[in-house]
């Protein structure tokens, strides 16, 4: 009889693929997928305790001529404040209660891909139409973020990652929006909370002098003639329009009002801007 460890699914068979996952490179897989027993079960970790994370990741050792699989924690790269979780948290309730203010499903904390992951909330819309909130204050590397992103559409999730900070490793790596850096008694509050960037409204324009655009197609600052299409943030719109607030975003991309985009940078094939739009102008 074949020893657990050496097969695929480690004993598992609800697990087939076990072995790859916990294996693979931390770039391509949940950071959070594998955690220290000690932590898990409430009790003190050296190696926490030295400043490792309570995460781990699996390596191969060096036992005489063997090499065996280690288990490692990995280095705390970002240490969440306080005050930075009590955000997180006020924000995802908050979207979870919006959903419930507008009669849609919802769910916090909710295991996808096998429990490889876990979305902040899910919002479900009429329609059945699954949003997955994922409210991401603090860093992650760009590959989670894509990673977790096809998995949850693999499973029927429309990610929106939410970031504050203007740099955010996440933004346009897939469907996302900003809102301010504000304190978590404010969001919990019910505050204002305007996204910032990350929702577009699709302008039209011809390109002629009286214009209040720019030519798309000249470097200077001449006229073409032609009709220029492109995406603007509201603030931004001719004339401006009225903001778009987590609320409407909590409501709309629920019921497909607001879509998710992926528009290619000019001259550029594999660069491009992911965004929100209105439904009805996407098809423009």
């Amino acid at each position: 009889m074949a020893n657990g460890l050496s097969l695929p699914d480690l004993g598992h068979p609800d697990r087939p693929e076990l072995l790859r996952e916990i294996t693979a490179s931390v770039t391509d897989r949940d950071p959070q997928l594998l955690e220290c027993l000690a932590h898990h079960e409430g009790r003190e970790c050296q190696s926490e305790t030295g400043g490792k994370s309570p995460w781990m990741f699996i390596r191969r050792g060096r036992v005489g001529g063997r090499r065996p699989l280690v288990a490692s924690h990995l280095p705390v790269t970002h240490k969440p404040t306080p005050a930075g979780s009590a955000q997180h948290k006020a924000t995802k309730e908050r979207v979870v209660e919006t959903a419930a203010r507008y009669g849609l499903d919802s769910e916090a904390e909710v295991p996808v891909a096998d429990r490889q992951s876990v979305t902040d909330a899910v919002v479900t819309g009429p329609g059945r139409m699954r949003i997955g909130w994922e409210i991401q204050y603090h860093h992650i590397s760009p590959s989670s973020v894509h990673h977790r992103s096809v998995n949850a559409v693999e499973h029927g999730i429309t990610p929106l990652w939410v970031a504050k900070d203007r740099t955010a490793s996440l933004i346009d790596r897939a469907p996302w929006a900003r809102v301010d850096d504000m304190p978590w008694k404010d969001i919990a509050d019910g505050k204002e909370m305007v996204i910032r960037s990350g929702y577009r409204h699709l302008e039209v324009w011809k390109c002629v002098p009286s214009s209040d655009r720019h030519c798309l197609a000249s470097e200077g600052a001449g006229h073409c003639g032609a009709i220029h299409a492109d995406w603007f943030v509201p603030a931004l719109c001719v004339p401006e329009k009225k903001p778009v607030h987590i609320e409407d975003l909590v409501l709309q991309s629920a019921t497909g009002e607001s879509v998710p985009v992926y528009v290619s940078s000019r001259g550029n094939g594999r660069a491009g801007r992911h965004m929100w739009v209105p439904a009805d102008e996407r098809m423009q």
